[in-house]
């Protein structure tokens, strides 16, 4: 038996899964933000272990036997927060998040101090990063700074947590901007321009690798047999990819979750960093994800749902299940600035083009649209490092949604055949799980990380295709920046 656990931004997910990849069980616990000041993303580092401690705990009253018997564990996790704990291993502050805008100058002054910057990590500087976040601190909180010893980001904490060690794994390194995405190692440069070295960094590892093993006292009282092996694990997409077998160029997938990302596995670095693309090392050795990101996703969806005061289930009942045409709203979705291809963490959202005939369902559609049109973005940023579409596979909690895939993205607006996965909504949880398994048993990667079965495929239809391209172009003018 092997467990996955995801610990995302809105909660933590986990499954166990047996060795027929079937999962066997699943629980999850809601995770919350706060925002101390406008731009400002935080986290209690302690509501991770919490919520990953409670969903363990309720395995054990409905599935003892089955827990008993984990022999790997893997981890996924939200990518770039900033967790500093200090000589003793505890949280100096909240965590600051991906989705924090706080630290757009520190980004100016990190390519100012290191010009290598984007040849080395692939990744422009962006504030949603973890190194600037680190100089942000550095001039605001000093005090802080100096007391760090260890930065970490969210999934390493809570691996320190369970196992009383400090590893991370090169995918989620990738997003810290310390990494050196060719060498897949700490980049001594890189954290000298933010006055760290590598005793600051957590060891490194590859994903599907065994890292360290669960804590005794911890697989006591999980009832477990012995002390389950801990995987390198991944970052939440690389974790996602894993999950589905995208582990080969060629297979390109759409989360949506809290953010939303268009991603591309490729056997050599495409950087693109002038439009924002980002390179991350997979979680599989060898291999590398090129992805657009944008901040907000799914998310605008519950958004509006409450603004409305009502479910997302029932603002998109009345849709249908595939749009007529375009909303004649149109909707900015940068509601917590935006990455690909602006990166612009002051942007704003925007509704456009409201009317007194205007109702809920164009609202609602038109939010969906916005998405859709943003991952466009990406589409095209991706296209410009020679990285083309011609299908892709849906996954995160938007994925449940037929209304969502068809519309949204996917295939009408990006102009591709859009796949669905049964369970496509706990992918980063269930590539966590196939981690650790590869760490215990050292099987073929290609053996376990398959592609999963494909439930449904949403063609483009012709006459939509057309006029979402219309509408594309002046979806681009309404952004304007704020700086």
């Amino acid at each position: 038996m092997y467990l996955g656990i995801d610990l995302g931004t809105s909660a933590v997910k986990t499954v166990l899964v047996d060795s027929a990849q079937r999962v066997i069980a699943s629980e999850s616990r809601p995770l919350t933000t706060f925002s101390p000041r406008p731009g400002h993303v935080e986290q209690d580092p302690a509501q991770w272990i919490d919520a990953t401690f409670a969903t363990l705990d309720a395995l054990k009253a409905t599935h003892a036997g089955e827990l008993a018997a984990v022999e790997g564990i893997g981890l996924s996790g939200q990518m770039h927060g900033a967790t500093l704990l200090d000589a003793s291993g505890n949280p100096l502050r909240p965590c600051i998040l991906w989705n924090d805008g706080r630290s757009a100058a520190e980004c100016r002054i990190l390519e100012q101090r290191w010009p290598a910057l984007r040849a080395t990590t692939g990744n422009k500087a962006m504030a949603g990063f973890t190194a600037p976040k680190l100089l942000w601190i550095a001039t605001h909180e000093p005090e802080i700074f100096a007391a760090t010893k260890l930065v970490l980001l969210p999934k390493a904490y809570l691996r320190l947590v369970l196992s009383g060690e400090a590893i991370e794994d090169v995918s989620d390194a990738s997003g810290s901007l310390w990494l050196d995405a060719a060498r897949r190692d700490w980049s001594d440069a890189a954290l000298a321009a933010t006055g760290l070295s590598r005793d600051h960094m957590p060891r490194l590892v590859e994903g599907c690798a065994p890292a360290t093993t669960l804590r005794g006292e911890l697989a006591r009282r999980w009832g477990m047999t012995g002390q389950p092996v801990i995987a390198g694990g991944a970052g939440d997409n690389p974790a996602g990819a894993v999950g589905i077998g995208a582990i080969r160029p060629g297979t390109a997938f759409v989360s949506l979750g809290t953010s939303g990302a268009l991603l591309a596995p490729t056997g050599r670095i495409a950087a693109n960093p002038d439009r924002a693309v980002h390179t991350f090392c997979h979680a599989i050795p060898d291999m590398w994800i090129q992805a657009g990101a944008i901040l907000s996703a799914a998310s605008c969806l519950a958004w509006i749902a409450r603004l409305f005061g009502a479910t997302e289930a029932e603002l998109l009942a009345p849709l249908g299940l595939r749009p007529q045409a375009p909303s004649a709203v149109s909707f900015l979705p940068y509601l917590a600035g935006e990455r690909t291809p602006h990166d612009d963490p002051a942007v704003h959202g925007m509704l456009d083009g409201l009317s007194h005939g205007t109702d809920r369902g164009s609202i609602v559609q038109a939010v969906l649209e916005g998405v859709a049109f943003a991952l466009a973005d990406c589409r095209d940023a991706l296209a410009d490092a020679g990285i083309a579409m011609t299908e892709a596979d849906a996954i995160g909690g938007g994925s449940r949604s037929r209304f969502w895939l068809s519309v949204l993205v996917l295939a009408n607006v990006l102009n591709v055949p859009i796949h669905r996965f049964a369970g496509g909504e706990t992918g980063a949880a269930f590539g966590a799980a196939r981690l650790g398994r590869l760490a215990v048993t050292g099987e073929a990667i290609a053996a376990v990380c398959t592609r999963l079965q494909r439930i449904e495929t949403f063609e483009p239809d012709a006459g939509l295709v057309g006029a979402y391209a219309e509408r594309l172009p002046a979806w681009r003018e309404l952004y304007r920046p704020r700086h």
